[in-house]
Order: structure tokens, then sequence, then C-alpha cells
């Protein structure tokens, strides 16, 4: 069985692709897979570190938000697209798929539309509880829509939708060590850590409020700061100025397994795939929204889980005050365990399986 796999431009959509063609392999080894990714993303890196394959297109998205340098990038758009056309064609030509997996982001939109057009079986992931733009429009080529949200029914087909859960990246299940993930980031035992993760690229805003009130933090405490590669020169300039031996700071985790381990509370941007991990974890967390999601499903995400009592919320404008929500929530250690226990209810554990089997039943039922 031949498998293309596509899609990418953040971790909350490669991390599901890398586990569901992990789930494929796992299923059955001799399952050869493709991914295809968007040029100059990220997953032009983290997918060969993960085994993989990868093929670029030039493909980029439109900017809704108009500025000069986007108005540059906007007029590019059109050509940018045929280009990716074109070479999708060629990628589908030569690798001769049995099924393409889409799951959101630019360059799964060539793929599976030229995919589909040539009889190839196509099913779509949907990570959020509003899907983006690219899902919207394959969803009538797809066969089947994997979904981590009930009432998709607004927006697919539903005789396609398939509730699945989102996967989440298994390594993050592997028992830790305690004094081996504090001496990996330089902290201590004995004092409670907080874990800044803003979305594999960063959050400008959770950065800013964390930087502007780092004198909150109580040498008690200690903060694990993902802050992105973007931010990150400015933000260690910052720190150098004034050394905290309690703040460890970096612009990309990689050992993730490390960092949730030994964290007491978590800050997380509230797209589906961060929420996904937090709840099989069961990790107490406070969900930042990005406001710049559409119809700011980010907050939508979070609700959910607010009204369950399985996590706090605060807003993106309020950046400020989360080095204060963590020490008031680290500081009820009562409800700091309920929203661990709550958070649990929300996890599909088996996700990743459950996507590889219904994956391959496409290619049986041919």
């Amino acid at each position: 069985m031949r498998v293309i796999i596509s899609g990418g431009g953040t971790g909350g959509h490669i991390f599901p692709a890398i586990s569901i063609a992990n789930a494929l392999k796992e299923a059955d080894p001799s399952i050869e897979i493709l991914f295809v990714g968007a040029q100059g993303k990220m997953e032009m890196e983290k997918v060969p570190a993960a085994g993989y394959e990868i093929v670029g297109l030039p493909v980029a998205g439109f900017h809704r938000k108009l500025n000069l340098r986007n108005i540059g990038r906007n007029l590019l758009f059109p050509f940018r697209l045929v280009s990716s056309l074109i070479k999708a064609s060629s990628v589908v030509k030569n690798f001769k798929p049995d099924v393409a997996v889409g799951v959101g982001g630019y360059a799964s939109g060539p793929v599976l539309q030229r995919a589909a057009k040539n009889g190839v079986p196509c099913l779509v992931q949907e990570q959020n509880s509003y899907p983006g733009v690219t899902n919207k429009i394959l969803a009538k080529d797809a066969k089947k829509i994997c979904v981590a949200y009930p009432n998709m029914e607004r927006f697919f087909p539903q005789e396609k939708i398939i509730m699945t859960g989102n996967p989440v990246r298994q390594s993050l299940l592997a028992p830790v060590d305690r004094a081996e993930a504090l001496k990996a980031f330089g902290l201590e035992e004995g004092k409670p850590v907080v874990l800044v993760i803003g979305g594999s690229l960063g959050a400008r805003s959770i950065n800013q409020g964390i930087l502007a009130t780092l004198n909150d933090l109580p040498d008690d405490v200690q903060l694990l700061w993902q802050t992105g590669k973007i931010y990150y020169d400015g933000i260690k300039a910052e720190l150098d100025k004034n050394p905290r031996s309690n703040v460890h700071a970096s612009d990309f985790i990689k050992r993730m397994d490390l960092a949730f381990g030994i964290a007491d509370i978590v800050i997380s941007r509230a797209g589906a795939s961060s929420i996904s991990e937090l709840a099989l974890l069961g990790k107490s967390s406070i969900l930042v929204p990005s406001p710049n999601v559409s119809e700011d499903h980010q907050t939508k995400n979070a609700m959910a889980l607010v009204n369950e009592n399985a996590a706090l919320m605060v807003k993106d404008a309020d950046s400020q005050t989360l080095i204060k929500e963590s020490l008031k929530a680290l500081a009820d250690k009562d409800n700091l365990a309920k929203l661990g226990e709550n958070i649990k209810k929300f996890a599909r554990p088996n996700a990743a399986a459950d996507i590889a089997r219904e994956v391959m039943s496409l290619v049986e039922g041919k």
C-alpha cells in the first residue's frame, strides 16, 4: 500500500500527520508513505527527523490582513498555486498512491485535489471545532472526514464524518524520570514548574505578557518557556539583563515528554492538537486562545473545557495576568488536581490507530 500524507505549516498539523504515519507503519510495516508539505515550513524539517521522505510545494496562503508585505505575497498567490498544482500532479503520477490523506494546511489542497482527480480515494483529518478553508474545499472530494469535535455536520456531509479525536505524539506517553527531566532543563526539585508553550511557532502576546511580569514570579516557582524561534533572541537579550536561575527559555523544546512530565501547570494556546495532548496527559492548564484564527475557533475549543472545569482560560488581551493566574492556580491544589482529572475526559488515546484503520479501509474497499 502506498500513502500520501499532505499538509502542515504548524505543529498542530505536522505532529498529528506523523502520528498517523507511525500508526500506519505499526499496522503494516510494508506501507510506503510520502509526505508533501509547503516549502520553507517546519514540516520540511520535522518530517525527515521522524524518518519519512517529504516533497515540498511552493504553495502559500492568501493573507486576509492587508499590508504592503501581504499585498505583495497575495499577488504571487495564483502563480504559486498553479505551480503547486503542476508539481502535485507530478508527485501523484510518479508515486502512484493508493490513498491520500490531508491534515490541513496549504499543501494538502493541491495534493488531494490532484489525487481525487486521478481517482485516488482521499481522507481529510480536521483537528478543530471550526474547519480551515482548505479542508472545507476538500470535503466534497473526500471519501471520509475524521473529526475531533461533535456537530461537524454544520460544515461537512454527515455521511462522511467519523469521530476519531486528534492524534498526538506517542513519544509524550513514555514514562519520565523527573530528576532527569529537571536536570535537562537546569531546574530544581521541590519547586513547582510552570510550562509556557505558545504553539510550535511561539506566540507574541503570551511572550510579551510573561516578559513584562517576570518580576511577579517568586524564586520558589520555576518557569519553563518555549518562546518560538522568531522571538527567542529578543527574549534572551532581555533575560540576560537580569538573569533568573528559575527561568529556562528556549526557542523550541525538543523533549516535550520531559517538559510535560515536570509541569505542574501549562500555559498554552487552545489549538486542537495542544488540547488533545493536554487531555491525554491529564495536565492542568491555562488556555490562551489565539485571536488570529477563523471564527475564533480556539475560544470555542477552550470553552468546551472551561465549562467542565477541565481548564482555565485567559483572554489573549490579558496575557499580562498569566503569571498571576498561574500562581493563583498553583496555590489552590485541590482545584489544580481537579483540572488535571477532568481534562482526561476529553482524551482519545487511540485516535491515530483509528484514523489509520479508516485510511486502510479506503484501499481495501476500492
